[in-house]
């Protein structure tokens, strides 16, 4: 005989299913729909603002904070990415999510890592607001040149990358390589 769950419990492990990375909607903007504008500062002091930016370049904006492991994991591979698709026009954001009182150990980490892409301080939150409301990391919204959304993913895990520069491929314009074939 089987156990069955009481109805009243029901709507509380739906939640929990939820918060554990269930079956959900991606956060933020949808595929298809226009990325909104925003200015924040990159590591070095300069102002990004999104706008100057969309049309000319594909852009990735990866969500991501000190704290996490698999940004951590990932950071690598999009610094790969970033190498390989450069010239094809490609630009990578890394959108900070750490707070002022962390501020330091993402520059610090910037500095010995040697990262190849831009990283964005989203101190306020703005940004996080805009693509990334439930502050998932890491996070990815691929922007194409015309300011569409193309592509969002949510988490990491070993492998995801293969997916990721498919996707970029296929917004440059670009053949799929042997291996994506």
């Amino acid at each position: 005989m089987r156990a069955r769950t009481p109805r009243s419990l029901v709507p509380l492990i739906a939640a929990w299913l939820l918060s554990c990375g269930g079956p959900q909607a991606a956060p933020g903007p949808r595929g298809g729909s226009s990325v909104p504008d925003f200015a924040v500062d990159d590591t070095a002091g300069n102002e990004f603002r999104m706008a100057e930016h969309v049309g000319n370049s594909v852009l990735l904006l990866n969500f991501w904070a000190t704290s996490c492991e698999p940004c951590r994991l990932e950071m690598p591979h999009l610094h790969r990415l970033q190498q390989s698709y450069r010239d094809n026009g490609l630009r990578i954001l890394a959108v900070s999510m750490d707070g002022p009182e962390s501020m330091a150990e993402v520059r610090s980490r910037v500095s010995r890592y040697d990262f190849s892409f831009t990283v964005l301080l989203d101190v306020d939150s703005e940004v996080t607001r805009l693509y990334n409301p439930r502050r998932a990391a890491p996070f990815n919204v691929l922007v194409d040149r015309s300011g569409t959304i193309a592509w969002t993913h949510e988490g990491y895990s070993a492998g995801d990358e293969v997916e990721l520069e498919r996707r970029i491929r296929d917004a440059l314009g670009l053949e799929a390589t042997p291996s994506q074939s």
